[in-house]
């Protein structure tokens, strides 16, 4: 399931705005451009696509461009009962190595858009952090962020004293490395090959004090009944039907719907493959959709019509038309408005 399509609760994105609040920020401006509302955010049940809370880290980074350590300061918010069903999973689990694993079993569960693999090595167990987002600032920011977050869940997990063992960051040691050290509570590796949490293999199989093996074996339940919902709710397919004609004429091109969510134009293409589509599909299937809806809906004339399709000439939305539906446009929307499917005389229609 692609990070950027599968819901999620609103909460992070409420964390970001209220991070934003603290330098000045309204929650419109944190809002613009994500489809969302204030009042949605904080509706019972309100989901959100990862794509949305996306365009919301953007507005942050372009309000506040030279304000380091955003992305570990936002970590740091995410507390276990941020995370729901998830985070009591962890909380309850007999070891920081099993609250791992369970952690990555449904890490689509979580706020992460980045891809998270363990490595072990001498007194080492490295959680890597990979970003899946391809905008290099968002990529940073949600990177440092799942760091912070990680920080803020091995202290709820184990005690407000547990510490990590290290840090690893890819970049050069910054001019704000202070302010970072400060934030972490430890001094952070730089110019490494990759983002990681370290944690000393001596500790992560020690027991964890708050660890209850039937609500962990309840959580864990939980947490899978409530991924499979959520799978069956999305889909990269359906958010390219969503943006596909979004206010504007014509479609959006396959590079353009990409950019719209915030995907490289190579993994759209892969991702829609492994659902079994393809964009050509869907747009062939948006255009067949918005013409009858716009054929019966409205008296717009057909030339109109195969505008907003993004049709250069009225004869190829006609011949597109016959060939999804055996009918020509103006035989489809008399017959809709006589109420039967019977095309009438050609000689009728004029």
């Amino acid at each position: 399931m692609s990070v950027l399509t599968a819901l999620r609760a609103p909460t992070s994105a409420l964390l970001i705005t209220r991070l934003a609040a603290e330098h000045g920020l309204t929650e419109s401006d944190c809002l613009r451009h994500s489809g969302l509302s204030a009042d949605h955010l904080r509706r019972p049940g309100a989901l959100i696509t990862g794509a949305q809370e996306i365009a919301i880290i953007t507005n942050l980074l372009d309000a506040l461009p030279d304000t380091p350590g955003l992305g570990f300061a936002a970590g740091l918010r995410y507390h276990a009962t941020a995370h729901g069903i998830w985070g009591y999973a962890l909380i309850s689990s007999r070891s920081l190595r099993d609250a791992i694993d369970v952690g990555l079993r449904f890490l689509d569960l979580s706020y992460s858009f980045c891809r998270i693999t363990t490595t072990e090595s001498g007194r080492d167990l490295a959680l890597v952090i990979t970003p899946e987002v391809v905008d290099p600032r968002v990529a940073r920011f949600v990177a440092e962020r799942d760091i912070g977050i990680i920080a803020t869940l091995h202290r709820d997990i184990t005690g407000p004293e547990a510490e990590m063992r290290a840090v690893r960051l890819p970049y050069p040691r910054p001019p704000t490395a202070r302010r970072i050290a400060e934030t972490l509570s430890l001094t952070p590796n730089y110019g490494q090959q990759d983002y990681a949490a370290v944690f000393d293999t001596a500790m992560v199989d020690a027991p964890l004090p708050q660890a209850d093996p039937y609500t962990a074996a309840l959580t864990t339940d939980q947490c899978s009944d409530l991924l499979s919902r959520r799978r069956a709710r999305t889909s990269l397919a359906g958010q390219v039907r969503e943006v596909l004609f979004a206010g504007r004429r014509g479609a959006l091109s396959e590079t353009e719907t990409a950019t719209a969510l915030h995907l490289s134009t190579r993994t759209l293409r892969r991702q829609l493959a492994a659902e079994g589509q393809s964009y050509r599909t869907l747009l062939d299937e948006g255009r067949s959709a918005l013409a009858r809806e716009l054929l019966s809906g409205t008296d717009l004339p057909t030339a109109a019509i195969a505008d907003r399709l993004g049709y250069s000439e009225a004869a190829s939305f006609t011949r597109a038309f016959q060939r999804w539906t055996g009918s020509t446009p103006l035989r489809w929307r008399h017959a809709q408005r006589r109420g039967d499917m019977t095309p009438p005389d050609p000689a009728a229609i004029r």
